[in-house]
């Protein structure tokens, strides 16, 4: 069994042609294993949405192989692709993309319907999710009397329905307010973590960095070195030491955290309490 989800080598597409060809993937590696949390940053123009497209699979590449789950989607029809799509990856879209005549329930089960789960399997499965994400006082409200963080959980839920094995975000919390966007990509996080699904995020909100396992950084159709990350001892996400909720040395050893609990869960582990510095 393929022990990656997402394994992608070689990966290039190009627009045009002659000395008009633009190359707006060049050559890109990319490896996400189960559970994992990756977010894509880089300027407009960088090539994420089109490397997205490519991993959705909406878009063909030029050049290069990607395999989902052991799958080599570019060797598949485009009478195959649906299926993939509709059981193995989730969307998530900036604009949410709900359909308005659709109560929240039924926007959740249309994913399910595409999928071949239909009737009251659909309705239970739908209402789980709504419920795990703290929205079961509003199944039956349609999107324009749900506000934005209620609309991107209820999109969230429906890429979750069918258990993918990868979702798909593109840019998840451009259209809500900071507090809002948080507290959807904590949901997120926690909910993939539970499910053992991948996720990858492309985005310019740097705030989503505290949530995610791994950033990378996308300029100019290739990935590119950050800032050096560290990994925080107690969830293992990768972050960036200047945005560190707290850090700790002990001995010669420094540790970095994402959060206050975090450092209080290491801390607790010590025999005795080492010198803290915020």
């Amino acid at each position: 069994m393929d022990s990656l989800v997402l394994d992608v080598k070689g990966l290039k597409r190009r627009f045009g042609q002659g000395e008009g060809v633009v190359e707006a993937v060049r050559g890109i590696d990319l490896q996400l294993a189960p559970g994992e949390i990756v977010l894509i940053m880089g300027p407009s123009g960088s090539g994420k949405t089109t490397l997205l497209s490519m991993l959705g699979p909406l878009l063909r590449p030029s050049a290069g192989s990607i395999r989902l789950c052991g799958i080599e989607i570019t060797a598949l029809t485009e009478h195959d692709l649906p299926a993939l799509r509709a059981e193995r990856i989730g969307f998530i879209f900036q604009d949410f993309n709900l359909m308005p005549s659709l109560t929240a329930r039924e926007n959740v089960e249309v994913s399910l319907n595409v999928a071949g789960v239909r009737g009251a399997e659909a309705r239970q499965r739908a209402e789980h999710l709504l419920r795990e994400l703290e929205l079961g006082h509003r199944l039956d409200f349609l999107p324009g009397k749900l506000s934005g963080g209620e609309n991107q959980r209820v999109a969230i839920a429906r890429a979750l329905a069918n258990d993918p094995d990868l979702v798909l975000a593109d840019e998840p919390t451009a259209n809500l307010d900071s507090g809002i966007g948080r507290e959807v990509m904590r949901r997120l996080r926690e909910i993939a973590k539970q499910r053992g699904q991948s996720v990858l995020i492309v985005s310019h909100d740097d705030r989503i960095r505290e949530f995610v396992d791994r950033v990378l950084w996308l300029e100019d159709g290739l990935f590119k070195s950050t800032r050096a990350l560290v990994r925080d001892p107690v969830c293992g996400m990768e972050i960036d030491p200047a945005e560190a909720r707290g850090h700790m040395r002990v001995g010669e050893v420094d540790s970095w955290f994402c959060c206050q609990g975090c450092l209080e869960e290491f801390r607790a582990s010590r025999e005795s309490a080492p010198a803290f510095r915020p």
